[in-house]
């Protein structure tokens, strides 16, 4: 399996999303699975905040064992490798497909296609898609949430990681001081926010301030923390500045690194996720969590928010899941009332912990289909 080559091409579209599934994947691919794993990345500036690592001014540098080469035409030069990947269908330059269809057994070629709880996904996970002029094939490989898809990334020691973390008390308290914060008391409640932002934002943190339970919001630099600025009053803040409204205390923390990200998560009672990669992590934190679906023109993403939703909820109660279902509605339908959105809310909340048991039991289950890269390999490797 060592001598087998990967090259992964990622473009940097929606600001840290792609690069970070295609980071983890690469790095799950060499550390776990023995590869010699290449990674062509367009943006390396955007690369560098999720990975401070990363040097942007390097053509070519190596990390965590993986080569990173700066996606210019420098790419066209390159000897394809066995099994080239196109992360959610960023295609490699052409002179390099040509370089493909030139040798003696052309590399197993493809298409890392966006997550979807979709049935359609499972009908068309594997299958090929033949080059209209060139000897190649390309198969679409499809992440999902049944066995006929390729599951999710996940480290083989991730469930590990975070037991051992959350039973760590020194660990945490660490991590609290590092942000610039005391450990939240007993009484408490943590909740973490990312997402696109929108009018919901306000009408949330509104909510929050008056509702009597004291919450901590852990903000992470993201589209919704102009949103979350604008309900304070204030135009910046500095990571570890604290800001009280009633009953909410709302922090801006430092940008995190997808390993700090993860803990983040663990350490929150309830996550507000968006997009891929936070929506991934968030379900092998085994908590509740608020997905913002990535918005699409005339409403495409809503077929794709509540196939998930029902998939999700279908161990859960009745109530549990028309509550989960409605708040998750408003927060992408970026409803503007607070009133409305509060009710919600305290709907959701109060179905806690059926929804927190739930989390456990999925991500339980979502372990039987196999990591991401396992299934990805053992797919390439049948078809070199």
């Amino acid at each position: 399996m060592s001598a087998i080559r990967w090259d992964l091409f990622c473009n940097v579209i929606d600001n840290f999303g792609d690069i970070a599934v295609t980071w983890r994947l690469a790095r799950e691919l060499q550390a776990e699975h023995g590869l010699a794993v290449r990674v062509w990345v367009d943006d390396l500036g955007t690369f560098h905040r999720l990975v401070h690592a990363v040097d942007p001014g390097l053509a070519v540098q190596t990390l965590d064992g993986v080569e990173i080469r700066h996606w210019t035409a420098a790419a066209e030069a390159a000897e394809p490798a066995d099994v080239v990947v196109d992360a959610f269908g960023a295609r490699p330059p052409d002179a390099y497909i040509a370089a493909m269809a030139r040798r003696s057994r052309p590399p197993v070629w493809i298409n890392l296609e966006y997550l979807s709880a979709e049935e359609w996904v499972d009908g068309c996970h594997g299958l090929p898609s033949p080059h209209p002029t060139l000897p190649l094939t390309r198969h679409f490989f499809f992440p999902g949430f049944g066995t006929a898809t390729g599951g999710l990334l996940a480290e083989r020691d991730l469930a590990a990681r975070r037991q051992a973390f959350l039973g760590d008390r020194a660990a945490r308290e660490s991590l609290w001081v590092r942000w610039g914060w005391a450990p939240p008391g007993l009484d408490t409640r943590t909740l973490s926010l990312f997402g696109y932002g929108g009018a919901a934002v306000p009408a949330l943190l509104t909510a929050l301030a008056d509702e009597a339970l004291p919450t901590r919001l852990l903000v992470t630099e993201s589209r919704v923390l102009p949103d979350v600025l604008g309900f304070l009053g204030t135009h910046e803040a500095r990571p570890g500045e604290r800001f009280v409204r009633g009953a909410l205390e709302v922090g801006v923390l430092p940008f995190l690194t997808p390993d700090d990200y993860d803990r983040l998560l663990w350490l929150s009672d309830c996550n507000f996720v968006r997009g891929e990669d936070s929506f991934v992590r968030a379900q092998w934190a085994e908590r509740p969590f608020v997905w913002q679906i990535y918005p699409q023109d005339e409403g495409a993403h809503w077929p794709k928010l509540h196939p998930f939703a029902s998939r999700y909820g279908e161990d859960l109660e009745a109530d549990a899941v028309l509550a989960l279902r409605e708040f998750w509605r408003l927060w992408n339908r970026n409803e503007a009332s607070a009133a409305v959105l509060g009710t919600a809310w305290r709907r959701f909340w109060g179905w806690r912990e059926e929804i927190d048991a739930n989390a456990a039991a999925w991500a339980a289950r979502l372990r039987t289909l196999g990591s991401l890269s396992e299934n990805l390999v053992r797919f390439a490797v049948a078809r070199i």
